[in-house]
């Protein structure tokens, strides 16, 4: 239908495609984020606010929200020119409503959890910085002397949200309280960071040594005074109850979805496909060794000295061969992969908390992307085939494909497209789906890494029944016990689902349940991509292509699930 967003790209848009009034509405708004956040802008690698940070204070938040107004009161005024505008249209009206939407609720005030909240993010940008000249740790050093304010603000953001009855349950600020902790010890981030530093292959100069030990002091503290601010006076407020309740779970859903979905039906179809899953477990278990259980297969596969990695050398090097072989078997047979794109960095990441993440290219390429594995402390020994899956799903055909892609696509994509728009049940969706697909194209045909594949699958088919059974507080399934679901007798059912270590698990727990909807999309992202792509394949059996499809949804970049539907199926 012509009222609905379809692109009909499959890979070659003209260049010469002028920008048109809602490109220039979209890129005027992305300038303005810039504006509000320099650690958006070091996100993209673009230099020049290197020292400075995003004003985390509720006026800061609510600039945020004057923002998305603003822009949306330009788009009113705004008919679409081609096929590419009526996606942005469709994108951004979804997207910056439900941000209005959160904002009107208070709860972007009170962000704090254990793996996304600016208690992380404010740190976390030290990881993106550039750390190889005089200049660079100068920036380094301006930055980390600004972190009290920085901190300053989202204190006063969670005092305010306080006073208004918003306030994270106990588990997630007793969580970052000791993350706070960890971060400003004297062996923790700041100071070590900066006493690593150098400059090529020497040392700093002794003034800007100086000024970056202070610094990394001055961020140290700032840190305790957040870990005392939780302790002492929000912890106090803070409700026992981890449950975030059918409304705002259902708010939050469409957060991470772009989609409304139908949580009782969702809930009972990550039952069925948790049990689909263990079924196919099994059958692989038997591959392994006739007759084993999944438990077996799984000790006998750890056990196996060739699929072992001895500490984290090993394992970056192991991550960049997967990685630099799988883009070259895919890249110009089953994916467009473009020169600048063929380039991923794998990296053990700075931190020890736990999980694996991917961190886009800058926008010249100039820094590449980048897949970081953040090591427990204590772990030394790795499994490479519970991680072959993990490589795909965060580099290629994954989210580095993926994000890549989007990042290469100026000749289509506006700026808030490119680099803005990011839904997690579109990107890592995507990122599930492609572990699927590279069962399917053959490179999982070992049955270890096959079944590492349907151990990632199997973890997150359980996050959709814990994620939603806990917070909304259903009835358990009978398989997996009795009664009403509690985060206890959750823990016990992610222990049965989920094979990994036990810090790795305690992390996970409390990111579920801090973090409410995030861990679903994942698996619901797959099921609705491949949803679109079956129902292509419906429509035109003998005509469809699985490259061509993939090319024209990925040179969409991120939108939501229910915009990727309309622009791809026109309905």
């Amino acid at each position: 239908m012509s009222n609905q967003p379809t692109e009909t790209s499959s890979g070659a848009q003209a260049a010469a495609r002028v920008p048109s009034a809602i490109d220039e509405a979209a890129n005027g708004y992305t300038r303005r984020l810039l504006e509000l956040s320099p650690t958006l802008a070091t996100s993209l690698g673009i230099p020049g606010r290197d020292t400075e940070y995003d004003d985390y204070s509720p006026a800061g938040v609510e600039a945020f929200a004057a923002a998305a107004r603003q822009a949306l009161a330009r788009l009113d005024g705004l008919e679409p020119a081609d096929d590419v505008d009526r996606v942005t249209l469709d994108a951004m009206r979804e997207r910056l409503g439900l941000d209005l939407e959160i904002h009107g609720t208070g709860w972007n005030l009170a962000e704090l959890n254990n793996i996304a909240s600016p208690a992380q993010g404010i740190r976390a940008v030290f990881d993106l910085m550039p750390a190889a000249t005089t200049g660079d740790w100068e920036n380094i050093a301006g930055r980390m002397a600004n972190v009290p304010e920085a901190v300053g603000g989202y204190i006063a953001s969670l005092r305010a949200a306080r006073d208004r009855g918003l306030v994270a349950a106990v588990r997630q600020i007793r969580a970052v309280i000791e993350q706070a902790t960890a971060y400003a010890a004297g062996d923790g981030f700041f100071r070590t960071f900066a006493a690593g530093a150098r400059a090529g292959d020497g040392d700093l100069p002794p003034q800007l040594r100086a000024a970056l030990e202070s610094a990394a002091r001055t961020a140290s503290e700032a840190y305790l005074s957040l870990a005392s601010f939780l302790r002492d006076e929000l912890l106090p407020a803070a409700p026992e109850e981890d449950a975030v309740g059918r409304e705002r779970y259902a708010l939050m859903s469409r957060q991470f979805l772009g989609a409304a979905v139908d949580l009782d039906e969702t809930y009972h179809w990550g039952i069925e496909e948790l049990d689909r899953i263990i079924a196919e477990q099994e059958a692989v278990a038997g591959q392994i060794r006739p007759g084993a259980t999944i438990e077996e297969a799984m000790a006998l596969l750890d056990a196996d000295q060739s699929r072992r990695l001895h500490g984290t050398g090993a394992l970056q090097a192991w991550m960049q061969e997967l990685s630099d072989a799988a883009i070259a078997a895919l890249a110009g047979t089953h994916f467009e992969i473009h020169e600048p794109m063929r380039r991923l960095e794998c990296l053990i990441a700075p931190t020890h908390e736990g999980g694996i993440y991917y961190t886009g290219p800058s926008e010249d390429f100039s820094r590449p992307g980048r897949m970081w594995w953040s090591v427990p402390e204590g772990e030394d020994t790795f499994t490479t085939w519970k991680e072959t899956t993990t490589v795909y799903h965060e580099g290629v055909p994954g989210h580095h494909l993926q994000i890549a892609t989007a990042t290469y696509r100026r000749d289509t994509l506006n700026e808030w497209r490119r680099n803005i728009c990011w839904v997690s049940g579109h990107g890592e969706g995507w990122a599930l789906y492609a572990e699927r697909l590279m069962d399917e194209l053959g490179f999982l045909a070992d049955p270890g890494d096959r079944m590492g594949m349907l151990d990632a699958q199997r973890m997150r088919a359980a996050r959709v029944v814990f994620d939603i059974g806990v917070h909304l507080q259903l009835p358990m399934p009978a398989r997996w016990g009795t009664g009403t679901w509690t985060p206890e007798k959750g823990y016990g059912f992610l222990r049965r689902n989920i094979a990994i270590s036990e810090a790795q698990l305690k992390f996970e727990f409390t990111r579920y349940l801090g973090w409410p909807g995030q861990a679903p999309s994942y698996k619901l992202g797959q099921r609705l991509w491949e949803q679109i792509r079956d129902e292509l394949h419906r429509r035109d059996p003998d005509g469809f292509d699985v490259k061509a499809f993939h090319t024209r949804a990925l040179n969409l970049g991120s939108v939501g699930l229910d915009t990727l539907r309309r622009a791809l199926l026109g309905d």
